[in-house]
């Protein structure tokens, strides 16, 4: 047994946690944060790294520290586990995250080359049945994901991203002057927070905490604080990593405005742009960089899914709770993107603020006060705010009273209404529960 890994070793999971966080949303959202952003890019991209970058980090270290994800949750209450993990491992796993995952590289890495005659369903389903039969057959053997992932197909996803920037900023792009457009010209901080919701990596962390935990097992590291000191190493080179990668893409997407004016996402950024520096063969590369980083995340997610049930469920076996998850992934794939993407937001607008909350009080687990109050009063509180909110805003569907309620609330233009309720909460909890134990002890002693 051994109490901590080799520089290598950390490099190495690191790098694997990186290709398991950088996915489609990854790729997508920063340079379009760019162009939105305009000369307000720098200040927009530092609060979206806290959501896309620093909790990310957090969360994996924070189911380290609790032992699992239902460990965690279990702090709330056994129900609130049950329901808040299967509501994780779905929405980040077969129903919205994996299928979002497949549907972009098809996307970007064969509609192009259709020809005009070929049903664009057959090719989808085809080109997901491949997709999928890869990403079984790595996510079979967790065991070899360092090795897979580490050092095989992430750096090559790497070495690729590097052509693309280094080429770009070698050939020199147009300086950066373009005013921020929509929300950005108010509150580009806050805006930029709110983009780091969409790369999902805060509610992945919550999933890929498990697998971290048991790579680092692998390398005969058992003793538990060890574990968690070597998952906040390796978390910390993944996250520098993806700091350095979203601030290029959003430096892009905002010198290069002026190339991509009509772009309506930042998928459509990256592609023009390829084809500005490279010509024809910039439409391979951008395919190859999809590709590579949407098949890593969904061998991440697959994997983290059936670890997680196999745990649970041990009637069926690991491999069992993987040809399941695989499956379904292909399933909702070939629903079609604009079908996954119409309920992604809702869905991470709702578990967000919950599992930001749960990371909060994770870290500061063994400084809270006895009970089971300081988690939930401030969890059901996020839940309840930001899933009216969600409903109103992104469905349409206004709960009367209640949301007219919530509207009024600091930070509600920006999707934040629910920040400034849990603070006063978990403050006023871990108030009254110190202080209500101060005066029991006088009362009796």
């Amino acid at each position: 047994m051994k109490e901590k890994l080799s520089l290598r070793q950390y490099m190495l999971i690191g790098t694997m946690l990186f290709g398991m966080f950088f996915g489609a949303g990854n790729l997508i959202v920063p340079p379009m944060t760019g162009k939105l952003a305009g000369e307000e890019v720098w200040s927009a991209m530092f609060f979206f790294s806290i959501t896309a970058v620093a909790l990310p980090v957090l969360g994996v270290v924070a189911v380290a520290k609790a032992g699992s994800l239902k460990n965690l949750a279990e702090r709330v209450s056994p129900r609130f586990a049950g329901i808040f993990t299967a509501a994780i491992y779905l929405s980040i796993g077969p129903v919205l995250a994996i299928p979002r995952a497949s549907t972009v590289a098809f996307e970007m890495g064969a509609k192009p080359y259709l020809p005009a005659a070929f049903s664009e369903r057959l090719a989808l389903f085809l080109y997901s049945l491949l997709f999928f039969a890869i990403v079984y057959w790595l996510a079979l053997n967790p065991s070899k994901l360092v090795e897979r992932l580490g050092k095989i197909i992430t750096p090559t996803l790497l070495g690729l991203m590097l052509i693309l920037f280094a080429t770009a900023l070698i050939t020199g792009m147009p300086a950066m002057g373009a005013a921020a457009t929509t929300a950005y010209q108010e509150h580009p901080g806050l805006t930029g927070l709110i983009d780091g919701y969409m790369t999902m990596d805060t509610i992945a962390a919550l999933n890929f905490g498990i697998v971290i935990s048991m790579v680092i097992r692998d390398f005969q590291v058992t003793e538990e604080k060890a574990i968690v000191r070597a998952t906040v190493r390796a978390g910390g080179f993944a996250g520098l990593l993806l700091a350095v990668i979203y601030f290029i893409l959003a430096y892009l997407g905002a010198s290069g405005a002026g190339l991509f004016a009509d772009a309506t996402n930042g998928a459509q950024i990256l592609s023009r742009l390829s084809n500005h520096l490279f010509g024809w063969s910039g439409a391979i590369l951008t395919g190859a960089i999809f590709t590579l980083a949407c098949l890593s995340v969904s061998v991440g997610l697959v994997t983290s899914s059936g670890e997680y049930f196999a745990a649970i469920y041990p009637r069926f076996s690991y491999k069992a709770w993987v040809s399941l998850w695989t499956l379904l992934s292909l399933a909702f794939a070939n629903i079609g993107l604009d079908a996954i993407l119409k309920y992604n937001v809702t869905v991470l607008y709702v578990l967000y603020p919950i599992a930001i909350v749960l990371i909060f009080l994770a870290l500061v687990h063994y400084r809270l006060p006895v009970g089971q109050w300081i988690y939930r009063l401030p969890v059901y509180t996020a839940m309840i705010i930001s899933g009216v909110a969600a409903l109103a805003t992104e469905l349409g569907i206004e709960i009367p009273l209640i949301y007219p309620l919530f509207a009024r609330l600091p930070l509600h233009e920006v999707k934040l209404s629910w920040l400034l309720p849990v603070l006063v909460v978990f403050g006023l909890t871990w108030a009254l529960q110190v202080g209500g134990w101060e005066l029991l002890k006088k009362k009796f002693d």
